[in-house]
Formats: C-alpha cells, structure tokens, sequence
C-alpha cells in the first residue's frame, strides 16, 4: 500500500471530529441535565415559599377596615366606624393594639389627607385609655418610633401610586397578560416558569381571596365600604401590604409594615435542604425579566445559587447514556483502527510477499527454461554434464515445491484452517517418521544429520506428524541454508523429555554455522520478513518457513523457539505436549 500516512491522517481527522462533536454533545446534554435538576429545586422552592407566606396574607387580608384604629364602637360594628366617637359609646380595643403579628414590625393607615396614624400607637385618651391595661408604655413608645420611621420614609402619595389599580388588583401581572411578555430567545425554560408563576399566582388568589366589589347599602348598613385586597409592594426600602379601603368620607390606605429581614430569613430556612446558597432579591419597578425565579405572594426574585454537593445522582439517566454512547464511540473507534492496521499489515505483507516469491520464481524458472532447452536440442553430449544437469533441475524442483507447499499452508492457515488433529505416537516412531525425509534434504547439501535420542521408547507424544515434518524440514532446510559454509557440517537432532508441571517433548534442531544477528532475531517469526534485496544478499527464501512452522506448532499445542544459549551457530526447540 503506498502511502499509508495519508490512511492515517484521515482515520485521525475523522475520529478528532467525532470526539469534538460527542464533547460538545456531552458538554451540553450534562448542562441541560444540570439546569433541569436546578430549575426543579427552584420550583420547589418557590412553592414552599409561597405556600409559607399565603397564611400571613391571609390573616392580614381578614382583618377589619375598623380595626386599624386602636378603639372602635361596639354598638356600631361595620356601620359609620369613621364618623365620630361619642362620649357614651362602649370602646372595644382593636386586636392589632392588643396583639402581636409575626413577621409584621408595625400596621398603619393613611387617612383622606395623608394623615397617617397606627393603630398600635395611641394618642389623646386613647392612649390613656390603652395604657390602663391593653398595652404598656414601652411597647406604645417603641410603635411610635417605628411609625416615625414610616412617616420619614413613605409618602402616601408615592404609596398610592405604586399600588395597581382597583379595576386589576394583582401582584405582578395576570395570567392573561403573561403570555405577552417577551420572553429571551428559546426561552422555553422560560416558559415554563412563567407557567410555573401563573399557577402560584392563581393558588395564592384563591387562598386570600377578597371581594373588591362594594356593600350593597341596606337599613343595617347604609354607609357603604368598599375593601381592596392587600398588595404586597416595596416604597422606601420597606415592604408593605397596603390595600385602599374606599368610604363616603374618602379613600384610606390601610396596610401593614413587613419584617422583611426576619421574612427572608424565615423563606431560607424552609428551602435550605434544596438550595442552601440561595438568597431572596427586591423586585422593584419594571426590573428585567421578572416573572421566571419571583414569588406570586411578594415582589421577590429568587437568586438560587450552586446546587449542593451530591444533588446530582451519579448515575442519572442522561450520564448512563453518555457513558453508553461513549463506550460504544470509543469500541467503534478501535474497531477501526484495528480493521486500518489490519488492512494496511496485510498490504504489506502482500507486497512483500509478491516481492519475495517473485524473486524465489524467477531464479528456478530460469534454470529449467535454459538447462531444459540444452537438453531437449541436443546440445550437452557430455554424460557426466548431462546427468548434473538433471540432477540440478530435480533440485530446484524440490525447491519449488517445497516452496509451494509453505504457502499453501501458510494461506490454510490464514483462511481458518481447521485444527490440527494430534495422534498419540511414540517419540522414537515419530523421529523415524521424518528421518529419511531430513537426512535427504541434508546429504542434498552435503551436510548430514545426527540424531539423538535423549529418551526411552516409553515416551510418546500428542503430534500431527505431518506438521512434524513439515516443521523439521523447514528447520534443517534453513540449517542447510545458513550453515553450508561451516566446518562442522553435521545438523544435530536431539529429543528429550522435559519433565516439570507441563511435561513436553523436545526436538532441538542445531547446526554449526554464524548464527543469527540481533537484527535476524528480532524478525526472526515474522511472516514475509526477507525481502527480495535481502534475499539477493544472502540465500534464497521468502522468510515464510519459520513462521509458519510456529504456527503450526502452536497449533498441536507447543511452541517453537530460538534457544539462546548454544555458543556457536542455531538452535531451535520445538515443544510437543506428552500424552
């Protein structure tokens, strides 16, 4: 294959591009997951927190317009409570002077002519009058100052206008104005939260309900009042619940001063398991956006914060699909990689295996074609020529097919051939098996083999006999290859048992040539691993023999290597396993 770089360059763009898109993926899914299990902490949140404040507005909403003064007539309950008290009336203290109100600093009312008065603090005979047992000085002081405060920090006018009109008294906005508000782009969270507001807001009006429609005028009540529900709204800093309270002497604004400290706190503590870094923010004016995180009972925006450590299960289901998809990316990944280094090895191996057996053609080829014409014209009249000739062609005929028979059973073998099938069979008969075969091949050469037999005839081994042979012969022809220049020209073949837990059968196949180079060592196994240069360099092969003899050994269940140890020339062990 030319060029496989570029195979590479592209397998490394395309995966880069699949993990940036599955990161990107990733990144948002796991920031969706994230601001899902945020938003439902902060509805939750926002449910608890309206659902705390509804009963405090509700208490407030069903108090009495007369009740903001600190005495009030008994004989003319509900009928001209603002006309004025006579000497002989029976006073009833009102429930705000004698009581206390969580989470309300001070109540208050704001007449006709902005005159504001509480009916907490007292004056004239009233005072007199409270302090005789329904209130102390002390506390009557202290509701002074705080009204004091009022006064300095709310005008009735600016009250009056922050309050919505009679015709639409609502908190924030009505549910048929909310789907007009511009919403941010994609904002479908966004939507459902408003969702979310409308239904508190709806919840929240049933539970304070109050009929903004005036009395009928009757003979028991001739002096009709009209009564607004309370809103929550914030003027100078404070936040108030104020409501208009119109009579034929005026419009009043009665209402309560809020401990919004206290409130906040309060809020907090009831949402702490959810969000404990939240915090609660003013809703003043037309701020922005101001309907998604806001509380349908107060004009308050809530500022979540960081979810809590552990909030997020580990294994949620959007992070059992992104670990699934992840395995499934990267297996598919390797499985392309291993395919590409699959492909690309095997070009290379067949390149370099036309190269080689291109070049082990060729020479015998070339042989029988010139020595077979010589001798077909006639033209070798010495015998003794004639008969070299003739027995130089038989060589290279037995070249050829031993040639032929490695690749045909290197490529069995690579198609799946099925496994060896081992017979039980004394080491002496297998050894007398293949002797012949051996000793031939070496006296071809002039090189001649010595066996010895290192165990008794009771030995016998689980082999394929002709794999056997066929590795033992491919062992002795690279002896004859390799160490035909030697002084010693004997090739050993020593067999021997090797007792331990795995008990083998031994064939040790040396001879006494140069050996092996490191380079040499290091391919030694590898299929094809002499090209047609090296096979011009040296002597005649294709580098197929001792790779295919390992396989097929591996295949009986033993092994095949190169022994290290011997001082001069090759050794090779083949294992057999001992029945």
């Amino acid at each position: 294959m030319k060029r496989p770089w570029r195979i590479w360059v592209a397998f490394a763009v395309a995966l880069a591009m699949l993990l940036a898109a599955m990161g990107s993926v990733s990144v948002t899914a796991l920031r969706l997951d994230h601001q899902a299990i945020l938003e439902e902490s902060v509805r939750l949140a926002l449910w608890r927190m309206d659902s705390a404040v509804a009963p405090l507005i509700a208490q407030e909403n069903a108090r009495p317009y007369f009740a903001y003064g600190a005495f009030y007539p008994a004989e003319r309950a509900y009928t001209k409570m603002f006309a004025e008290i006579d000497r002989d009336e029976v006073l009833l203290p009102s429930p705000l002077l004698t009581g206390t109100s969580e989470h309300v600093v001070l109540h208050f009312q704001f007449g006709p002519k902005g005159e504001l008065t509480s009916p907490q603090v007292p004056t004239g005979n009233m005072r007199d009058l409270a302090e005789t047992g329904y209130a102390t000085t002390e506390r009557i002081e202290a509701a002074a100052a705080r009204l004091a405060e009022l006064r300095r920090r709310v005008d009735p006018g600016v009250l009056l206008a922050a309050l919505p009109a009679r015709e639409a008294p609502q908190l924030l906005a009505s549910p048929q104005e909310a789907n007009e508000l511009a919403l941010p782009p994609g904002g479908q969270q966004a939507q459902r939260n408003l969702s979310e507001y409308q239904a508190r807001y709806q919840t929240f009006q049933r539970a304070t309900a109050q009929s903004d429609q005036p009395a009928k005028k009757s003979a028991a009540r001739p002096y009709a009042v009209t009564e607004a529900v309370l809103r929550p709204v914030w003027v100078g800093g404070l936040l108030l619940l104020v409501r208009r309270v119109a009579t034929d002497r005026g419009e009043y604004l009665q209402g309560c001063w809020l401990d919004w400290p206290g409130i906040e706190r309060w809020l907090l503590d009831h949402i702490r398991g959810l969000l404990p870094q939240a915090r609660l923010e003013p809703l003043v004016g037309d701020g922005a956006d101001p309907r998604l995180r806001v509380l349908a009972s107060l004009p308050v925006r809530l500022v979540p914060g960081p979810l809590p450590a552990g909030s997020q299960p580990l294994l949620s289901p959007i992070r059992i699909s992104l670990a699934v998809a992840w395995c499934g990316a990267i297996v598919a990944a390797a499985a392309v990689a291993i395919l590409l280094v699959g492909a690309v090895s095997l070009s290379e191996r067949r390149a370099a295996f036309v190269s080689a057996v291109s070049h082990e053609l060729r020479t015998p080829l070339t042989t029988f074609q010139l020595y077979s014409e010589m001798l077909a014209e006639d033209m070798v009249t010495d015998e003794k020529k004639r008969h070299s000739y003739v027995r130089t062609l038989c060589n290279e005929a037995d070249r050829l097919s031993h040639l032929v028979e490695n690749v045909l059973a290197y490529a069995r073998l690579e198609r799946g051939r099925p496994p060896a099938r081992p017979e039980t069979i004394r080491a002496r008969d297998l050894v007398e098996r293949v002797r012949d075969r051996l000793a031939r091949r070496a006296q071809r050469d002039g090189m001649e083999l010595v066996v010895e037999m290192g165990c008794g005839d009771a030995v016998a081994a689980r082999a394929d006999c002709s794999a056997v042979e066929q590795i033992l012969l491919n062992l002795v022809d690279n002896a004859c290859k390799y160490a035909g220049g030697a002084g010693d020209r004997r090739i050993h073949l020593d067999v021997s048992a090797r007792p331990g837990p795995r008990q083998q059968l031994e064939l040790r196949v040396r001879d006494h040539g140069p050996g092996l180079s490191a380079d040499a060592r290091r391919r030694l196994f590898e299929p094809f691993s002499k090209s047609a240069q090296d096979a011009a360099r040296s002597k005649p092969g294709v580098g197929l023999g001792l790779a295919l003899s390992r396989r097929l050994a591996r295949d009986m269940g033993g092994d095949l290597w190169l022994d290290d140890r011997v001082p001069d020339g090759a050794c090779f062990v083949l294992s057999l396993p001992l029945s």
